[in-house]
């Protein structure tokens, strides 16, 4: 069955398969087919052009409004059409995709590069593509402002132009006025790590004319990805840096006052403040009202993974939703699951863009990578009969190795931060005493055991200095065959696949991957950091008293991982994390609490049901992935 987006005049042709309208018809915006939108607009005689918007903001203090460039490429057709928008500050930096792609111009200024996939396959389907420009980077004026106001206007200001709301110029400065009559209004925004962001700090406005987001490895709230419940993370710097990296020349000539007031925001020592509160996406996430499609990775430490899970948790019930959740690392799922992902955004966009009934809304909305390249669907998130229940640690004969039990115990254990303790040796030989962290598990289970959500840990801890740090994990012990760190989970291959039409300049074709993978006897599900000092308050830290005993509850990363039936979940406490986290000025050695110290997780099952007396046995670890960049 053959559905024209508008009356076709004339018969519609194959040619080497691409659907094509003769030059006497009318053209259509698009045509169905088969269920989805078929290519019967030409590539190469696209429509390729430059806007920029005016955001409505004057950051860099010059007298005139603030402009993002918006490249655009655009079937030409004289029917309206809607727009997938990818606003990023890489475009000309550090580039995007597996391939590091970036934007290029004619001698003119007209772009012939569009980073990605999403032009070369989606315009001959009647979608136009825009690919924007974040304030202060590249072609655009203004100021990076590292997930604030001006990045996230960035977008929307784009969704207001192409529905008649704000003003489009032919120039960075002065220029013609440009109107977007060619657009039906209707938007996408997608987009992975720093891109991805955005689309959820715009979707948090509740922006008409944004149908539909796709955040891939996306941020929810910046403080969580610079900071975790008090602490800093060692390697990730400061808003004002991460900017500076992407600023043009204008942004770092003219925006000092923007970076000092991220640079006063952001406090070394991990406390939250009001700059954080405003890139905190959560927090407006009742807004939203575009149906949000989220990828992410399990063993994602750049972005890590509470940030979907509160994301998601946060929206309203009526938006509609998918999830995909792999294995690996910060990786696009076109580089881990590339047929599947092209054919459900396809259908996705079709959905919400161009209103095909395909019903992919009522289909399972989650995919979960359960093994290397397996996936397994469920009807929602958390899956129907999840249920938050309590673990306490029970300690054992061995010093600082216990149960994790339903029913608290008594007993204190102790461990010794020594400033060099990584989640691999915290994780090592869980049945025997180690003198920097405990260990509580389950024994080998009789049933599978499902954990979906986010985890809680209440740790009460006495520290014997006045500077604690603490990190907690959620592990699953057992062999496995796992994806590997190596590469974030994926290895590029030579060879390459085409998604889409080619031109001169922009070609649709992309090498290929494959999953890495590692024989493991011990794989981290869920983990968390803290700063012990901010047991009563993430924005006003109170000073230790050595010997004193202090309460904390921090939470754990987002997971959705079954921890099959002869494997043991056990949960790993433990003071700093020098592979992620600032070292506390005083090492200590900390005194656990047992009897006030258990752990929230939401599970499908019960562990009561569950659980036997045998304990892990590990040889095998599977090292993390050593977090690079936002952009990597």
């Amino acid at each position: 069955m053959v559905r024209r987006g508008t009356v076709v005049a004339g018969l519609v042709g194959v040619l080497s398969g691409l659907l094509v309208v003769p030059a006497s018809a009318n053209v259509p915006a698009f045509v169905v087919a088969d269920g989805v939108s078929q290519p019967i607009h030409s590539f190469a005689d696209a429509v390729r052009e430059t806007v920029w918007v005016d955001i409505g903001l004057d950051l860099d203090a010059n007298g005139v409004g603030d402009r993002v460039a918006t490249d655009i490429v655009r079937p030409a057709t004289a029917e309206p059409v809607p727009v997938i928008i990818d606003a990023s500050p890489y475009y000309v930096t550090s580039g995007r995709g597996n391939e590091g792609e970036r934007k290029t111009y004619d001698s003119a200024g007209v772009p012939i590069k569009f980073p990605l996939v999403y032009d070369n396959y989606f315009v001959p389907r009647g979608y136009a593509v825009a690919l924007v420009d974040f304030s202060g980077s590249a072609r655009s004026t203004g100021c990076m402002d590292t997930g604030g106001r001006s990045e996230v206007a960035s977008g929307k200001a784009v969704i207001d132009w192409l529905n008649g709301r704000t003003t489009g110029y032919s120039a960075a400065s002065g220029g013609s006025v440009v109107t977007a009559g060619w657009s039906t209004g209707a938007a996408a925004m997608i987009g992975k790590s720093w891109d991805g962001s955005v689309t959820q700090g715009v979707a948090a406005t509740g922006v008409d004319g944004l149908r539909t987001i796709v955040p891939v490895a996306a941020i929810s709230s910046w403080y969580d990805w610079f900071r975790s419940d008090g602490v800093s993370f060692r390697s990730f710097g400061t808003p004002t840096s991460l900017a500076s990296n992407f600023e043009n020349d204008n942004a770092r000539s003219r925006c000092a006052a923007v970076r000092a007031e991220m640079t006063a925001g952001a406090p070394a020592n991990g406390d939250y403040t009001a700059m954080w509160q405003q890139r905190d996406y959560v927090r407006s996430a009742a807004n939203v009202r575009a149906a949000v499609f989220s990828v992410n990775g399990r063993a994602d430490l750049n972005v890590k993974p509470v940030n979907w899970g509160q994301w998601l948790d946060a929206l309203p019930a009526s938006v509609p939703r998918k999830l995909w959740l792999s294995q690996t690392g910060h990786i696009d799922p076109f580089d881990f699951r590339r047929a599947t992902w092209v054919d459900t955004l396809h259908r996705w966009f079709d959905r919400w863009l161009l209103g095909v009934q395909n019903g992919i809304e009522n289909e399972p909305r989650v995919s979960v990578e359960r093994s290397v390249d397996q996936w397994s669907d469920t009807a929602d998130w958390p899956p129907a009969g999840t249920q938050s229940q309590t673990l306490y640690p029970v300690a054992g004969p061995v010093a600082g190795v216990g149960t994790l039990r339903p029913t608290p115990g008594s007993a204190t254990s102790s461990f010794t931060d020594n400033g060099s303790g990584t989640p691999s040796s915290y994780i090592a030989s869980p049945n025997a005493t180690s003198t920097r962290r405990v260990v509580y598990s389950t024994g080998a289970l009789t049933t599978d055991l499902r954990v979906a959500g986010v985890s809680r840990i209440t740790v009460a801890a006495t520290p014997s200095t006045s500077t604690a740090h603490l990190s907690a994990y959620l592990v699953d012990y057992g062999p496995a065959t796992a994806r590997s760190s190596t590469g974030e989970g994926i290895r590029t291959l030579t060879t390459e696949s085409c998604w889409g039409e080619n031109r001169p300049g922009d070609d649709a074709c992309y090498r290929d991957t494959v999953a890495t993978t590692a024989n493991v006897d011990a794989q981290i599900i869920a983990r968390g950091w803290a700063d012990l000092a901010n047991y009563s308050s993430l924005s006003a830290p109170r000073p230790l008293t050595p010997g004193t005993k202090y309460s904390m509850t921090f939470r754990l990363s987002t997971t959705d991982w079954t921890v099959p039936a002869g494997h043991s979940l056990a949960l790993v406490v433990a003071g700093n994390d020098r592979s992620m986290t600032s070292t506390p000025t005083r090492l200590p050695r900390v005194t656990i609490n047992l009897a006030e110290t258990s752990v929230q997780i939401p599970l499908l099952g019960t562990v009561q049901a569950a659980r036997s007396a045998a304990g892990p046995q590990v040889t095998r670890i599977q090292p993390d992935i050593v977090p690079g960049r936002l952009d990597s």
